[in-house]
């Protein structure tokens, strides 16, 4: 009796679908091929990274290559940022806020240690992401940070941290809060 009623109910409901519809079939997208979304826009203002300006532009731009779900952008004049960015002559660190927020410091000292300044920015705004450290690691992992030594020059995420800034930006945040992070992490 139950599978009756329910057969019957959606049989009207289709009836009346279609009567809305002009009298024409009206197909639903295939599961998996809705709309993507945009791109949630991250703002970084880059103004207090002194000679770092260029790097951290270029590390900001291999995010951007890289994932689909945020993009990162510069600073308009006045404008509020998401992410500052700032030089100083400590070691390269990153205060996370909430995920898309927060203070990213590239430390001259690592420079001076003879450190990409393009990895240590697109490492440093990878925190910013969401991405821990993945610390002992190989060059091809960008969270690696310092471990993969000095003449590391790689500065794109590999596949699993792409992925993880795509989840972590994806439509399965939409409309979530993220979680607060107070802590500093320092590379």
């Amino acid at each position: 009796m139950y599978v009756r009623t329910l057969t019957g109910g959606l049989a009207a409901a289709l009836v009346l679908s279609v009567s809305l519809t002009g009298g024409q079939a009206v197909a639903a997208p295939p599961a998996g091929e809705d709309a993507p979304l945009a791109a949630r826009v991250l703002v970084y203002d880059a103004s207090g990274s002194a000679e770092f300006k260029s790097a951290v532009d270029r590390g900001a731009a291999i995010w951007n290559e890289s994932v689909d779900a945020v993009e990162l952008r510069p600073a308009a004049a006045g404008q509020r940022a998401n992410i500052r960015v700032l030089a100083d002559n400590g070691w390269p660190r990153a205060l996370p806020t909430t995920l898309g927020n927060g203070t990213v410091y590239i430390g001259r000292q690592a420079v001076d240690q003879g450190y990409d300044t393009i990895r240590i920015s697109a490492h440093e705004l990878g925190h910013i992401l969401g991405l821990p450290d993945r610390k002992p690691g190989p060059c091809s992992s960008l969270m690696s940070g310092s471990t993969a030594g000095t003449a590391c020059r790689n500065p794109y995420p590999n596949a699993a941290e792409k992925t993880e800034v795509e989840g972590n930006f994806g439509g399965g945040l939409a409309g979530r809060a993220p979680a607060v992070r107070t802590e500093v992490i320092v590379d």
